[in-house]
């Protein structure tokens, strides 16, 4: 796993404020009688650090969403983000000598490891992700795009099959001599690649249009593979150059599934994470103010 520069810096400076915490934590905790409380001088001094780097992870969003605060590089600010909010985890539980309390600090304790580790989880997400995104979506494209992106491949996939096969609305059966005499050219390919028209109607194009649809013959690679291999043993020469077309766009549409789908990784922990912060971090002030009143 590669570190950079900056990731280093922030290491080895949390891994610093955590030895020195934690050096001052055992002889206090070993030294005081009914043992280490939130209340005295070194648990307030506990606490007062432990929220002040939630309160500087916090600030994150914050520098995000305001776009005139250009306090330092975003790089910076994302990797004092990532450690100080790890880091504040041991100097919280070092500030309640590791013991939950009532009712409100439960529940601040919990919020608090759950926000860390879905942190943490973000974080690894964020850094093994795009490479699974390279091999896996070869094809990327930005993800605002993906629905104009689908709709092009079905116009596309709707022309190649009528240039093959006829319009797509056409019957498929029951002709009468008549259209056979006016237009027997067109007939003799329609009926030359009537499966090829059937396949796309009844697969092809319900795989194209319903996204999310997992359980379908053409959302597996291989099936798929072996469903266009067994159609064009059915078809005519002239009628493979379409649909070895057609088989691309089908790659093309499970490509952007594994897209919309890492994508929806990627970004949706953020639902959990995001306001599981914020209700800590107004917790932590009720908390606060609770604990210096009574």
């Amino acid at each position: 796993m590669h570190i950079d520069h900056t990731h280093r810096k922030w290491l080895a400076a949390s891994l610093i404020i955590l030895g020195a915490a934690t050096a001052v934590y055992i002889p206090y905790a070993l030294r005081s009688p009914s043992g280490p409380r939130g209340g005295s001088a070194l648990g307030l001094t506990f606490g007062i650090v432990g929220s002040a780097f939630m309160v500087f992870s916090g600030l994150l969003a914050g520098r995000k969403k305001v776009s005139v605060w250009r306090l330092g590089r975003a790089q910076t600010w994302m990797r004092g983000h990532l450690w100080l909010g790890l880091l504040s985890l041991p100097i919280i539980l070092f500030h309640g000598g590791f013991r939950f309390g009532g009712p409100l600090t439960s529940v601040l304790m919990v919020l608090l490891i759950v926000v860390v580790a879905s942190g943490v989880f973000g974080a690894a997400l964020q850094h093994y992700m795009p490479h699974l995104m390279t091999v896996q979506v070869p094809s990327e494209t930005i993800f605002e795009q993906v629905d104009h992106i689908r709709e092009q491949l079905v116009a596309e996939a709707d022309k190649l099959v009528a240039a093959a096969s006829g319009p797509l609305d056409a019957p498929a059966a029951g002709r009468s001599e008549s259209m056979v005499a006016t237009a027997e050219p067109a007939v003799a390919v329609e009926e030359g690649t009537e499966a090829l028209r059937s396949f796309y109607i009844r697969e092809m194009r319900p795989f194209l249009q319903s996204h999310g649809a997992r359980h379908q013959l053409l959302s597996d690679t291989d099936r798929a593979h072996g469903t266009f291999e067994g159609l064009r043993t059915l078809l005519p020469a002239e009628a493979h150059d379409a649909t070895k077309k057609l088989e691309q766009i089908c790659e093309e549409e499970r490509q952007l599934r594994r897209q919309v789908t890492l994508h929806h990784w990627l970004h949706g922990w953020l639902m959990l994470h995001i306001p599981l912060s914020l209700a800590l971090l107004l917790l932590g002030c009720v908390h606060a103010i609770v604990a210096l009143r009574y």
